[in-house]
């Protein structure tokens, strides 16, 4: 099978311009050159290779991630890249390091809560990496309830001084990556004593390791947490466990924008809203939307292009067997992945766009949008963060037995994704928020306009009242008939917890006695959200030989599929028939007809290198076998014919002698 290339015919098949489809991906032209730029600059240096890191026992793990990022640094330097050409380079050379911890969290940390003075002597020294930080939060003991964290942080007015101590075993800091072996400095996030009363929990900036030799300093105790899930995957970063025994840093180490202590020891609120903190809050989590986005186009892509590759039954007359990708059971469950990639695609680009507006609004002294900001980004990233991961998996099991190897990409995808399900936000707990949001929303919509991604709520009355009018398999072919749908549940089912907590006479026991039903209500939400995105994107001008087209069927796949899915909602909540059900179900296995010449195409429109792929069963080439038997023979085991062990531990059973029992 050497030299066969199965994915050249099918390439041939595809129905709109490729080249255009990556730039309508990558969100402009500009956006795609740079990215295509970054990625063949990392994918042709040898310095990034990573087949061989799985096979790599922890330390030596380490110390060649630590390698790869001083390369990174270095032609970071050496080329003179912007910070955005800085972020794709270390997006492709893909390996969880300490610099995506001291980029993504402690620099955006002083930044968006450090006073002027504090940016202009900490920011420079961590721009040009002469300290490494981290963000220390989670502890222990306590993870998303950030008010009980137990790592005290008291003022001392004779030394004008705090004093971090960590009281207790489950108030040691536990988790942050990069702390473990590399951190110099942290941003510890602390309970705030002065004068003996506590006043909220406030970061503050500590030096936890010399710049001279990187012993740990007096009082602080820290390591490394210990090996993670998967081979390699994250266990490259070394999330750490970091103790204080009163550790005294100096007043001014306080991040003070929003709240200071005075030399005298009172509390001084500034001029600054708290409001602040939730442009810090969209930044990041539109982020992680936008590498929901990523990881799971990857899995797609490699599971697409396998199941394009891999033949199996259906062989007449001792012709070629069908391709996996032509049997329907493998495109429900694939088409809709590669939809949801698109999808996820694009309400992250526009969640970019929310992230400039809640800024603009925040310098203006305008905090109507922000609860709704909050409620919408925090609602996102538990959807695409579950989806991804749940997608991920599902890719593997498309891609069968051969799914299960190391080299297929995505054992090691999986374990290097699943810990954004819970990072930044368990996913279940920001859904109980973007319900409490709700509820409020239903509560007070007789005497105030709900707005951004919850306006459809002012038109509750219509949507509770009109059902689906849609007659035909073909009549859900309409974006506004989808919206609707996706509209009414979501508002029907926010309604009808609204309804059932106004019984309870204390609201907490009611929202704690309903949890998984709002959990539900906000799932609706969060669905509608992508869906109208993925709507308005098409109302746009996408240029290119058949693109809008392509993309069209894609987001009528991603809306019939959830429709489907979750039919128990629309179906419930009594805007749908079982009938109009079973016809967007037929609707959905046409379109399936329809992204089938396509796939292939839309997975390369994603341009990732085989590189950044990091999987044979995905090769842009489709030559899986051979590269998969000459893989099999570079794994340490094969370097002999007879295994170390064998003679010490197998020989003897072989060459026992058999005593019969005597009974």
């Amino acid at each position: 099978m050497e030299g066969v290339d199965y994915l050249s015919d099918e390439r041939k098949k595809a129905q709109f311009d490729v080249e255009a489809m990556k730039v309508a991906w990558a969100g402009s032209r500009e956006a795609f050159q740079l990215s295509d730029r970054m990625a063949k600059l990392v994918a042709n240096d040898p310095a990034f290779e990573k087949f061989t890191r799985p096979m790599m026992g922890r330390k030596e793990l380490l110390k060649n991630t630590l390698r790869k990022a001083a390369h990174g640094w270095k032609l970071i330097v050496d080329l003179r890249l912007t910070e955005e050409e800085a972020k794709w380079l270390r997006l492709y050379i893909d390996e969880p390091a300490y610099t995506d911890l001291h980029w993504g969290m402690f620099f955006p940390a002083i930044e968006g809560q450090g006073t002027e003075e504090q940016k202009k002597k900490w920011l420079p020294l961590a721009q040009k990496m002469q300290i490494i930080g981290c963000y220390a939060q989670t502890e222990l003991g306590h993870g998303s309830n950030v008010q009980g964290l137990e790592t005290t942080a008291t003022f001392d007015p004779r030394t004008d001084e705090f004093v971090i101590h960590s009281p207790t075993l489950t108030s040691s800091k536990w988790w942050p990556g990069g702390l473990g072996k590399v951190s110099t400095h942290a941003v510890v996030y602390a309970r705030l004593i002065v004068g003996g009363e506590f006043h909220g929990v406030h970061g503050f900036i500590a030096q936890l390791r010399s710049l001279e030799d990187h012993s740990p300093l007096p009082g602080i105790t820290v390591g490394d947490i210990g090996m993670k899930f998967g081979n390699g995957a994250y266990n490259t970063m070394d999330n750490g466990v970091l103790r204080f025994d009163h550790v005294r840093i100096p007043r001014d180490q306080m991040l003070m924008r929003v709240t200071q202590v005075t030399k005298e020891g009172k509390i001084v609120q500034s001029d600054v809203p708290r409001q602040l903190i939730y442009g810090t809050m969209v930044y990041v989590r539109q982020t992680i939307v936008a590498d929901a986005s990523k990881a799971l186009s990857r899995a797609v892509c490699i599971a697409t292009r396998y199941s394009a590759v891999r033949r199996q039954f259906g062989s007449r007359n001792g012709g070629p067997e069908t391709q996996v990708i032509d049997y329907k059971t493998q495109q429900s469950r694939l088409f809709p992945l590669l939809a949801s990639a698109y999808a996820f695609r694009f309400v992250g680009e526009w969640l970019k766009w929310l992230y400039m507006d809640v800024q603009q609004r925040l310098a203006a002294n305008d905090f109507s949008t922000l609860p709704e900001a909050h409620a919408c980004t925090a609602g996102l990233k538990s959807l695409t963060t579950s989806a991804t991961a749940d997608g991920i998996e599902e890719c593997r099991k498309l891609c069968g037995g051969h799914g299960y190897l190391v080299s297929s990409g995505l054992p090691e995808l999986f374990a290097v994704y699943i810990p954004a399900c819970t990072y930044e936000g368990d996913n279940v707990v920001l859904l109980l928020q973007v319900a409490r949001f709700l509820v409020k929303t239903v509560s007070e919509l007789g005497y105030k306009k709900p707005v951004g991604t919850t306006a459809y709520m002012g038109r509750v009355a219509t949507l509770m009242q009109n059902n689906c009018s849609v007659q035909t398999a073909e009549g859900w072919l309409n974006p506004c008939a989808i919206v609707e749908a996706f509209e009414s549940r979501a508002a029907r089912m926010a309604v009808r917890c609204g309804r059932q907590l106004a019984k309870f006479e204390n609201p907490e026991e009611g929202f704690a006695e309903l949890s998984a039903d709002l959990v539900e209500a906000a799932v609706a939400h969060c669905q509608l959200i992508v869906v109208s995105k993925f709507v308005e994107k098409l109302q746009q001008d996408i240029p290119g030989k058949g693109v809008k087209q392509t993309l069209e069927v894609l987001c009528y796949v991603y809306a019939l599929f959830l429709l489907h899915k979750h039919q128990g909602d629309f179906l419930a909540t009594g805007y749908l028939t079982p009938k109009q059900a079973s016809l967007a179900n037929d609707q959905l296995r046409t379109l399936y007809s329809k992204v089938r010449p396509n796939a292939i195409a839309l997975v390369d429109s994603f341009s990732y290198t085989d590189h950044y792929l990091g999987s044979i069963l995905g090769c842009y080439d489709g030559n899986v076998y051979p590269k998969l038997y000459e893989a099999a023979w570079k794994d340490p085991l094969n370097d002999s014919d007879v295994v170390d062990g064998f003679h010490e531990y197998v020989q003897p059973i072989l060459k026992q002698k058999v005593r019969t029992a005597k009974l």
